[in-house]
């Protein structure tokens, strides 16, 4: 049988009333999905000729599969140090020991990594973890990264786009690479002097050491000396005894606070689900119900330890959105969160180093995203949000581990039960602003290396990287890393918004108020991606969001000069 290809007009006309017909679907949509719907449209070239979707379609799915490729590469990464008891110092708890050598076997993971780069005296030791860690990978996923930026900017120009950056920052709060740049410039501006004064105080504790210790003082901060001096600043200068507080953390007090402070502040109820399915034995599951109404909200699941081929952060996955079904009813939201805690060994429970229980707090804040959300449509579930406001509500949530109250609900000692010792307690909370210069500016160096690659279309990453490292922080970047942590435009402006809620209203208010949660709920989170996110924080706060109040939480202005 003879195939006919229709003529040029009757496709053109077939075209034509295609987009008739899909104008007249979107006029009868609700104001907000149809111009999601129409956006979402354009910035996937629907608007464009049927060759150059073609070439969209195949840069996507390249995209998208360089990117699985990205991940997988590190997620199976299996790399490990041998290291002494000797090297290590007293950091040996649940590693793997060769019984007639006494050697150790230290891993890449979380777990091991972060303890050996705050705690380990011997600097050769860190280095050889710093560069084992930032190499992984690195020959393939280089190759890798460097292929997605330019498939990036190809597919940007395919859509008529100056840059990647700008594709992906027109559907965020700040909307384009210029206002990135102003915020970026101007908040290095301001942390610029306090890195200075922090790089001086760490080289004068870096030289003593070199003195004391008999090693010779190379005159510089490296990279895997700034974790350790990082936690030296917290010991000296805020006396805070991490060793003791870890104590005071363990996993099972620390979800139980965790729970009951969402549970109280949200309006909500928390129920453990048993008979469950699951994929791994270490998974728990719960089920949320609205407090006053009993009205079932969704379900979440705490795979909270670490194991081999599990991806390596700390994350929280949708697993299906809420959203109306055509009977009639809801389609109840699921979230897994995912992190990698030290599991029980040696007769101890799994116990949390503070950042880590700020870690807990911040990604089941996504969970609650992703359970209180109440829309009509599944593409504006939870967190799809923009991209800069994603970070908001869970950034905003951390703060409760910087307060005394929720603090003692979140905490006991492992052994007896007791409370934090009120002085440890106080040091802890003092020492929020400790290293606020170098920490804020390495993450000015990471939006700044991200907004550079991804407005060009060939990047030398490290290169790139090294460069700002060296002008903006001070610090040489480790020789041969994998830029293995830069997805898209890791811009922060969700720190100033997320501080600003927090000051504003629940510092104000009271921390702990279900009149400001369940307002909070109503608002932000059961809202998702229905509502623009700077209208949702005008309506919270207000009033437009400001700058004071992340300025404050850092240390860099005084209450008083806060103009909240």
């Amino acid at each position: 049988m003879t195939k006919h290809t229709p003529c040029r007009a009757v496709r053109l006309a077939s075209a034509q009333a295609d987009k008739r017909g899909a104008e007249h679907e979107a006029r009868r949509l609700p104001p907000n999905r149809r111009l999601r719907l129409l956006a979402s449209g354009r910035r996937n070239g629907l608007h464009l000729c049927g060759e150059t979707r073609e070439k969209i379609k195949k840069t996507s799915k390249l995209i998208s599969e360089l990117s699985i490729e990205f991940n997988k590469n590190l997620n199976e990464d299996n790399t490990f140090l041998l290291v002494s008891r000797q090297q290590l110092g007293r950091f040996v708890s649940g590693l793997d020991v060769d019984e007639a050598s006494g050697v150790y076997k230290v891993t890449l993971a979380y777990p091991h990594y972060f303890p050996v780069m705050k705690r380990c005296r011997d600097p050769e030791t860190r280095r050889k973890m710093e560069t084992a860690f930032h190499s992984r990978c690195k020959e393939a996923n280089t190759i890798v990264l460097e292929r997605l930026v330019a498939l990036r900017a190809e597919l940007a120009a395919l859509l008529g786009y100056g840059c990647h950056a700008n594709y992906v920052l027109e559907v965020n709060v700040a909307k384009n690479v210029t206002n990135v740049d102003a915020f970026l410039n101007a908040l290095q501006k301001t942390l610029e002097p306090v890195g200075a004064r922090e790089r001086k105080y760490m080289m004068a504790l870096k030289k003593r050491e070199c003195l004391t210790s008999g090693r010779c003082f190379d005159g510089r901060l490296n990279a895997w000396d700034l974790p350790y001096y990082m936690d030296q600043v917290e010991r000296r200068k805020f006396a805070v005894d991490k060793d003791k507080l870890l104590e005071y953390f363990p996993l099972d007090a620390v979800t139980e606070g965790l729970l009951g402070i969402y549970r109280d502040l949200l309006g909500l109820r928390f129920s453990r689900v048993l008979a469950a399915s699951v994929w791994h034995q270490d998974v728990r599951v719960y089920d949320a119900h609205d407090a006053d109404t009993g009205e079932e909200m969704g379900r979440f699941y705490l795979d909270l330890h670490p194991r081999e081929g599990k991806y390596g952060h700390a994350a929280c996955f949708a697993l299906q959105p809420g959203c109306k079904v055509a009977e009639g009813g809801r389609l109840l939201p699921a979230a897994a969160l995912v992190a990698n805690f030290t599991k029980p060994a040696g007769g101890l429970p799994s116990l949390l180093q503070h950042h880590e229980v700020e870690t807990y707090f911040h990604e089941f804040g996504h969970v609650m995203h992703e359970i209180c959300s109440k829309v009509t449509f599944s593409e504006f579930s939870g967190t799809q949000v923009e991209t800069d406001f994603v970070e908001v509500p869970s950034q905003m949530l951390e703060n409760w581990v910087w307060e005394k109250e929720p603090l003692r609900r979140m905490s006991r000692h492992y052994k007896d039960g007791s409370a934090i010792p009120e002085p440890l307690l106080d040091k802890l909370i003092a020492s929020r602003v400790a290293n606020t210069g170098l920490m804020n500016l390495r993450q000015v160096v990471l939006s700044k290396v991200d907004q550079s690659l991804h407005t060009s279309s060939t990047a030398d990453s490290a290169a790139v990287f090294a460069k700002l490292c060296q002008d903006i922080l001070g610090v040489p970047a480790t020789e041969g890393l994998n830029l293995f942590f830069f997805k898209l435009i890791s811009v922060f402006g969700h720190l100033v918004y997320s501080m600003d809620i927090y000051f504003s209203r629940f510092k104000k208010e009271g921390i702990l108020n279900p009149k400001v949660g369940k307002e909070y709920r109503r608002i932000i989170l059961e809202a998702g991606g229905s509502v623009d996110g700077m209208d949702m924080l005008q309506s919270f706060l207000g009033r437009a969001p400001c700058q004071d109040a992340f300025f404050q939480c850092k240390g860099l202005i005084s209450p008083s000069n806060a103009t909240l």
